[in-house]
């Protein structure tokens, strides 16, 4: 999308910086202008609308020894494979829901059921509709096979139901908490962020998912998702401006859904709406971006508090 792309370059532009909206393809073209660049504002999702190859600029980037917004190489290389994501949380002792990519797409009969099946190395909700939640074995190898043959790699996961929250992350501030109140969904529609959810405006499911931020929550139920979602974030070694999206079980125990470096920045997303909640306005959410990238001292994240997690 191209709305940020312009809001981002007429911004700095206001402010006398000279701007060049550079596109990325293949053939390299545009490392030229990029060697030249005080900074980069990195909006790549993907080369070809193949968003895995989005890591790649990045780590060019590094080569290049310019600066740039966002997350490293490393990190998005990371998030973009559920698999090894899950895997890097798992060992770093954070909850993650049980999972597992099948082989030959077979799923062990003892696998939890309801389960959620997701292309493994996509990101933005692809490939995730309401067929998604498997409620029987018979259902789970019908999705996998799908997936399979639709995305290559599938990833099965146990189904957590209960309250959905997102934790916006900008350099070591955690900003304001929204949930998803999932309401006003179709009725018998599982409470999940499809595709459709995400990208398909004023369709049944966007209707019925809509974001409250400042989320409602009691201070201590709070801490504890920030606390949960700062661990993640620092376990990917994640940079710049991240989202953490987490679930609550009904025992109070936060799960963590997906770990997002260099989320969507449009002025109507949700990291802008949870900084906006900061009472921060977009130039400035915008501005502190750049000020992270300039810095050659990006610091580390504050220490959270203790965690006491339990697996599934």
């Amino acid at each position: 999308m191209l709305d940020p792309v312009n809001q981002i370059g007429d911004l700095l532009a206001s402010l006398d910086h000279r701007v060049a909206r550079v596109p990325v393809h293949h053939d390299l073209k545009w490392l030229d202008q990029a060697r030249r660049a005080e900074l980069v504002v990195n909006l790549c999702e993907g080369i070809g609308g193949v968003s895995r190859w989005e890591c790649m600029v990045a780590g060019t980037l590094e080569l290049l020894g310019v600066p740039f917004t966002g997350a490293g190489s490393w990190t998005t290389t990371i998030c973009h494979n559920k698999a090894v994501v899950n895997a890097l949380l798992q060992a770093a002792g954070l909850p993650v829901p049980r999972w597992l990519v099948p082989v030959a797409g077979k799923v062990p009969s003892d696998f939890p059921l309801p389960a959620i099946v997701k292309p493994a190395a996509e990101d933005a909700s692809v490939g995730i509709d309401q067929a998604s939640v498997a409620t029987s074995h018979r259902l789970l190898r019908r999705r996998v096979a799908h997936v399979e043959k639709e995305y290559g790699t599938a990833l099965v996961q146990q189904y957590i139901g209960g309250r959905e929250f997102a934790v916006g992350i900008v350099g070591s501030t955690t900003l304001p908490l929204s949930e998803i109140d999932f309401s006003c969904m179709p009725e018998g529609a599982w409470p999940i962020l499809s595709f459709d959810a995400k990208w398909t405006g004023g369709c049944p499911e966007d209707l019925g998912t809509q974001p409250v931020c400042p989320a409602r929550v009691e201070w201590w139920l709070a801490r504890r998702l920030r606390a949960v979602a700062l661990s993640a974030w620092r376990a990917v070694r994640g940079q710049g401006y991240g989202r953490v999206d987490l679930r609550l079980d009904q025992t109070g125990q936060p799960w963590v859904l997906e770990v997002n470096p260099n989320p969507d920045i449009s002025d109507d997303a949700g990291l802008s709406r949870m900084a906006q909640a900061a009472g921060w306005s977009y130039d400035d959410l915008i501005l502190r971006m750049v000020e992270l990238a300039r810095s050659t001292d990006r610091r580390p994240l504050v220490e959270a508090p203790p965690l006491e997690v339990r697996t599934a």
